[in-house]
């Protein structure tokens, strides 16, 4: 799996999937899939007791 230099990700998924994902985010107030995906990050990073800090992408976010 390459990783490049810029902040973006791309994942091909199934469209059932995708309109799922979007259609459950909905629902969740909102939520942005990019707002989504940090949260999640956040918790695996967290989980694994890894030392990143994302507070300036958070901030990002809720901009």
């Amino acid at each position: 799996m390459g990783v490049g230099d810029s902040g973006g990700i791309i994942l091909e998924i199934e469209l059932i999937l995708k309109r799922q994902l979007y259609q459950a985010l909905r629902r969740k107030n909102d939520l942005s899939m990019k707002g989504w995906f940090v949260e999640q990050v956040t918790k695996l990073l967290n989980k694994n007791q890894l030392s990143f800090n994302l507070e300036i992408l958070s901030q990002e976010i809720n901009q």
